[in-house]
């Protein structure tokens, strides 16, 4: 736990504070976390927006027990002023973590770190310990989470009277979530429980938590069956699940042998599903606010049957309420609401389903020759540019070792391969680069790129991007071994990097990670060397519609789009010959589109192919200049 030595800074936003709130949201939940962990494991600053902040009203009224310090963003450290917050730093080190879910689930695993009895606490990161781990571009539920809701309640508030009358959109939507069937690990055997629970005639008892919850002692009521006191972060599902398995040893014959299409769904008791993770954690602030604001308001809450239960639900988890106090927060005691009749329903229904209205026709079966063909008899193939400096190799017999990829758990193919690869970007950016220029590897994965670019250009500065910690943590030790000081590190979505620099660079960013790359580059007006991967992946999301390029999309629809994406992804080296070159005629495509709408902001782009090509399967790499 060498990490748990140093102190650790978190810093929030602060614009103003609104009845029991601090805003943005973001801070209500970060404060909220730390108050149901009881960790004060972190120095916390706020960063007021404003310059008239009153440092001892905020401290009173709104923070507990934590101990908040007041800092003005120009003496933020350098790391942290390239990042949107919250964001967390080790003092005086060069390793950031920012953005909302990020800086969340670092909060736990250090709380469970320090004190490994909090077991509640790590269960709130859920199965495979993955809740909202993915990125917003990604994934719809972290994006509902960390951006959407808090958005919607944050508009819902500040909105005149006339435009509040209306409950928002992503409300309505997190409803619907909240009436989808659940799908958990192992449900098949919790779905023949609940029929064979309903076979037997037995009621859905529901666990019943004293007022207090557990901390007052009290303990969790069954109907037929009282229970000692157990940890309500597990759901009160799995609790009757447990119930069931102690008096029915196996399943009878007849639910055995019953089709899983035929068994009943699971509905939610959680945000997620069956069990309180960090979801119900992030929303819960939130959906307070917009239920204390509609109640003022008079608003009739008919239309939210699901999300009216979830709130009185989420109330009785052990800690909640604790931590509830702590920040202030007065919870409302909402009556029991049945659904609405169908007429009352109508703007709920209204509400698109953006994975339904957005990819409803990504499903597809038909090759790529005829997409190929439409677009060539439009004047438009697969283009590769001269590699600007085919021979260009790193001398890496006489770098050291930590700045070998082959220092990674690699193959000693694997390790030549990514040589290769390196190889290519390296020289593009060494050709890009002069001193002083602030260099970003994005989705920088254990850092190959990043460190042989600090290590080889000590006059640059070198930031890594990356999502995954374990990942970022090795390059970071590869950096100490190296004693770099010109490098820094970020684990964060991309969105939350916000810093200016002048080359973007990526390795094998994987699907709409590219455009999200190039767009960040476009924005700093940096130039840009990147190697795409993954065309699989792409669709649409929120921010990237498909196809790119004014060109491509006069001919293509998104569906022929994403006919080419497919198959670009079939590239691989155990594939027949004829099926590879098609695929590279694919990647082809797919990466002019993205060439040409790099070009539509005044930008000059090549896309070229890495020499040699056998270095990867994904060997294309854009090199664009503002």
């Amino acid at each position: 736990m060498k990490d748990s030595v140093a102190e650790e800074h978190l810093y929030l936003d602060f614009s103003h504070q609104y009845r029991e709130s601090i805003f943005p949201l973001h801070t209500s939940i970060s404060l909220f976390l730390l108050s149901y962990c009881d960790c004060k494991l972190f120095k916390v600053f706020l960063v007021p927006t404003g310059e008239d902040v009153d440092d001892q009203f905020v401290t009173k009224n709104l923070l507990g027990d934590l101990e908040v310090h007041l800092i003005s963003r120009c003496q933020l450290p350098v790391v942290v002023q390239s990042c949107c917050l919250p964001a967390v730093v080790v003092k005086d080190g060069k390793f950031c973590r920012a953005g909302l879910s990020v800086v969340l689930r670092h909060i736990i695993q250090k709380t469970y770190e320090a004190d490994p009895s909090k077991k509640d606490v790590l269960e709130l990161l859920g199965f495979k310990k993955t809740c909202l781990k993915a990125c917003a571009e990604v994934s719809q539920w972290t994006r509902l989470c960390e951006i959407s809701i808090p958005l919607a309640v944050e508009g819902f508030l500040t909105a005149s009277p006339e435009h509040c009358q209306t409950i928002p959109p992503d409300i309505l939507k997190l409803e619907r979530k909240l009436g989808e069937p659940v799908r958990v690990h192992n449900d098949d055997k919790i779905r023949r429980q609940k029929l064979q629970r309903q076979k037997a005639g037995a009621k859905a008892a529901v666990p019943v938590l004293g007022k207090e919850g557990r901390e007052e002692g009290k303990t969790v009521e069954m109907h037929e069956h009282p229970l000692p006191s157990l940890e309500l972060s597990i759901a009160f599902s799995k609790l009757l699940v447990q119930e069931v398995a102690d008096a029915v040893s196996r399943e009878v014959p007849h639910i055995r042998r019953t089709k899983t299409s035929d068994l009943p769904l699971l509905d939610h008791v959680f945000a997620e599903g069956l069990y309180f993770t960090l979801a119900d954690i992030v929303l819960l602030p939130c959906i307070h606010q917009f239920l204390v604001s509609s109640k003022k308001q008079g608003k009739n809450l008919v239309n939210l049957p699901l999300i009216s239960s979830w709130y009185r639900r989420v109330q009785e988890v052990p800690g909640v309420k604790k931590a509830a106090g702590k920040c202030n927060m007065e919870f409302l005691q909402l009556p029991e609401l049945m659904s609405a009749p169908e007429e009352q329903l109508q703007d709920f229904s209204s509400v698109p389903d953006e994975s339904e209205a957005e990819n409803e026709d990504s499903h597809f079966i038909g090759g790529p020759r005829p997409t190929m063909t439409k677009l060539m008899e439009n004047g438009i193939e697969a283009k590769f540019s001269p590699h600007p400096c085919p021979n260009w190799i790193l001398d890496w017999t006489n770098l050291p070792s930590a700045v070998s990829p082959g220092e990674g758990k690699m193959s000693r193919d694997r390790a030549l391969r990514k040589q290769q690869q390196l190889n290519n970007l390296v020289a593009a950016v060494t050709k890009l680069a002069k001193p002083g220029d602030v260099i970003v590897d994005f989705c920088s994965g254990g850092g190959h790129v990043g460190i042989v670019l600090a290590h080889m250009m000590p006059s640059c500065q070198v930031v890594l991007i990356e999502n995954k910690e374990l990942s970022l943590m090795r390059a970071k030790d590869r950096s100490d071994e190296l004693g770099l000081n010109n490098i820094w590190f970020i684990q964060a979505n991309l969105d939350y990097f916000n810093g200016t620099f002048n080359i973007g660079v990526a390795l094998h960013a994987c699907g709409v990670a590219t455009d999200m790359v190039i767009e960040h580059c476009i924005k700093a007006r940096a130039a840009f060397v990147i190697s795409p991967c993954c065309y699989g992946f792409i669709q649409n999301t929120v921010k990237f519609k498909y196809p790119r390029s004014r060109q491509f999309k006069e001919i293509l629809s998104y569906k022929e789009h994403m006919i080419l994406c497919r198959f670009a992804d079939q590239t691989a080296v155990q594939l027949p010959p004829e099926r590879r070159l098609i695929g590279k005629q694919c990647m082809g495509l797919v990466d002019l589109d993205r060439a040409w709408a790099a070009e539509e902001h005044n930008y000059s782009v090549q896309v070229i192919s890495m020499e040699p090509e056998s270095c990867s399967p994904k060997n294309n790499m854009f090199v664009g200049i503002p």
